[in-house]
């Protein structure tokens, strides 16, 4: 055939055999979902008292300082006594998605993989600023590589049901199947064509509908307002893409220094329980500071929140985030970033509406959010479609949405060129 994307499968060939495993892998992936975010929702319950992700913000807001304090630090001692033991005894072994798709064969350790999960959704559940995505996209992937090794699937069908594995983790616990699959085509695989795509949106969406067992079926962000086009929005779109750009690129860069020179050693023991404990002290005046920042972008969103404090979150947030990395701990990244993003737009577009009033400050938070991601993922067409997934509305603002987020990924690749999965890896992996 003529048209290029359906002429070949390319090295990883889509037999029967693969497809069964396409099936499994986001059937798994959707129930380990299910699993992890079960323990972050009873880590959350016994520190905080909340009983969902929707009331974690009013719980530790209502806590008192003492009540607020103990549960991170308690994780700062947990992240570092348990990933110091578990790099010491799983030494040399894999456990991070993208290193082993880019750099390997996609082989994951199981071990180390499963202890990494779980102790992640642990500190997230007691408060770091981290994302709890990273969890079930690591189990999604290494759930692809045991499956793969049972079928005797061919190194290159291993490795794209791993990619599909780690995106169906990353659609389930946000209710993203089309986000997701463009996730692993663009970010973790670099083919957006008919041989990846497909496979990919087949896992995300059978992980998806499996995880709606534990996990609810609507849109992480409800109960947003429409929001209507405006001419103000895309001019200020065209000029904030700058600004958003440069702040990401600075951003993945904090990422990749604290990557590069990430504490080792017996120093790892006690470096969480620092770098938490700096945090705890930051949210005894800003609690939304804790966890993953989905309430700060759901606050931007309905545009809540006063200009200072908006400015607060927005420098804070992503260097707690860093400090929370550099520390040793693992978590994702991804709603950290967003919520940056959202909280940045929220200030911009407060400024901006001071010469051009009209707009809600939810439309400008809402653009922000995708540029930042976008720009800070290198991956435009999975920003976009995440935010739309994750709102399921701001279809009105899609033309300034696409418009600040390929100005913003152009200005982050003209500066560095990483993301933040690859600023990650940027230095040999280290135990």
């Amino acid at each position: 055939m003529m048209q290029p994307n359906v002429t070949h499968d390319g090295d990883a060939a889509l037999t029967p055999r693969f497809w069964f495993a396409i099936v499994i892998t986001g059937v798994v992936s959707g129930l380990l979902g299910d699993a992890l975010m079960w323990l972050l929702k009873l880590t959350s319950y016994l520190a905080f008292g909340a009983r969902g992700f929707d009331d974690f913000a009013a719980k530790v807001a209502a806590a008192d300082g003492w009540s607020r304090l103990w549960p991170v630090l308690l994780g700062g001692v947990i992240a570092g006594v348990g990933w110091y033991l578990l790099r010491r005894f799983t030494p040399g072994r894999k456990s991070e998605v993208d290193d082993v798709l880019w750099t390997g064969e996609g082989r994951l350790s199981f071990r180390r993989s499963v202890g990494t999960s779980v102790l992640s959704e642990i500190v997230v559940g007691l408060g770091a600023s981290l994302g709890r995505e990273a969890a079930p996209k690591l189990m999604g992937a290494v759930s692809g590589n045991v499956l793969a090794g049972w079928l005797r699937l061919t190194p290159a069908q291993l490795r794209l049901l791993v990619a599909c594995g780690a995106g169906a983790g990353f659609a389930c616990v946000y209710n993203v199947p089309l986000g997701a699959a463009l996730f692993t085509a663009e970010v973790l695989v670099g083919a957006v064509n008919l041989p990846v795509v497909l496979p990919a949106l087949g896992c995300a969406g059978v992980a998806t509908v499996t995880a709606w067992v534990g996990l609810p079926e609507h849109a992480v962000y409800v109960g947003l307002p429409e929001f209507a086009f405006a001419p103000r929005l895309l001019v200020w779109a065209m000029v904030v893409g700058v600004i958003i750009g440069l702040v990401a690129a600075g951003y993945v860069r904090l990422i990749g220094i604290v990557s590069h020179y990430r504490v080792t050693g017996r120093w790892a023991l006690v470096a969480p329980l620092l770098a938490f404990g700096v945090l705890g002290l930051l949210a005894l005046r800003w609690p939304l500071l804790y966890g993953n920042g989905a309430d700060i972008a759901r606050l931007a969103f309905v545009g809540g929140g006063s200009l200072g404090l908006f400015v607060a979150l927005a420098v804070l947030k992503p260097l707690v985030t860093v400090a929370c990395l550099g520390s040793g701990a693992s978590g994702g990244l991804f709603t950290p970033v967003l919520s940056t993003g959202a909280a940045l737009g929220a200030v911009l577009g407060i400024g901006w509406g001071h010469f051009w009033p009209g707009s809600p400050v939810g439309a400008y938070a809402l653009i922000g959010a995708a540029a930042m991601i976008g720009a800070a993922m290198q991956a435009p067409l999975a920003g976009v479609a995440l935010m739309l997934e994750l709102t399921q509305g701001g279809f009105g603002l899609l033309v300034p949405m696409i418009v600040a987020t390929v100005i913003a990924t152009a200005i982050t690749r003209w500066v560095d060129g990483y993301s933040i999965y690859s600023a990650r890896l940027s230095a040999p992996a280290r135990v």
